[in-house]
């Protein structure tokens, strides 16, 4: 068994390999295919058949496995991460051994599947330096973005000193908006 440092190198070698020989194309695939529909299942079924708890369970379970810095936020409407400290993506630019061009890009790549099948939206951004935010809502009841520390309060990740000084990828309802 592979440890988790081999893994995450593995795991984006894997994205540029895909990219390199097949395209960009392939490597949305593979997130969703491998990864949304295969790998990720037990999250699929805990969030497409409970919903806001079902994020809760998986999240809560994972996040603390991965030894993440994130801030865990639900309301009847929402569930929100606000993430401080990816160790995936940390990992990788610890050691220098980053080479898919947004590592970032996979956890939208297999997470708007599930929230698209779960009757959800996403509105997330990442700033490539291991911290990002996620915000899911209710496709038929968005009530869109929250503005910074309106949820998160003080444990909003835009509320980082360093947040804006970084090249950002954003989202709303799903959807990329932005890429700085």
């Amino acid at each position: 068994m592979i440890g988790c440092a081999e893994f995450c190198g593995y795991y984006d070698w894997t994205f540029e390999y895909l990219r390199r020989r097949f395209g960009e194309e392939a490597v949305s695939d593979y997130w969703r295919t491998a990864i949304s529909e295969d790998s990720q299942r037990h999250a699929r079924e805990l969030i497409v058949g409970q919903g806001i708890a079902g994020m809760e369970e998986y999240w809560a379970q994972t996040l603390e496995e991965e030894e993440a810095g994130y801030h865990m936020q639900k309301g009847e409407d929402f569930f929100r991460i606000d993430m401080f400290a990816c160790p995936s993506l940390g990992l990788l630019l610890d050691r220098g051994r980053q080479a898919y061009h947004d590592y970032c890009d996979h956890c939208m790549g297999w997470i708007e599947p599930v929230m698209e099948e779960a009757g959800f939206v996403i509105h997330h951004e990442h700033n490539h330096a291991g911290q990002c935010y996620w915000e899911m809502r209710p496709a038929n009841d968005d009530q869109g973005l929250s503005a910074p520390g309106e949820i998160a309060g003080e444990q909003d990740v835009r509320a980082l000193p360093h947040w804006p000084q970084v090249c950002h990828h954003l989202w709303l309802a799903s959807r990329r908006v932005q890429k700085q």
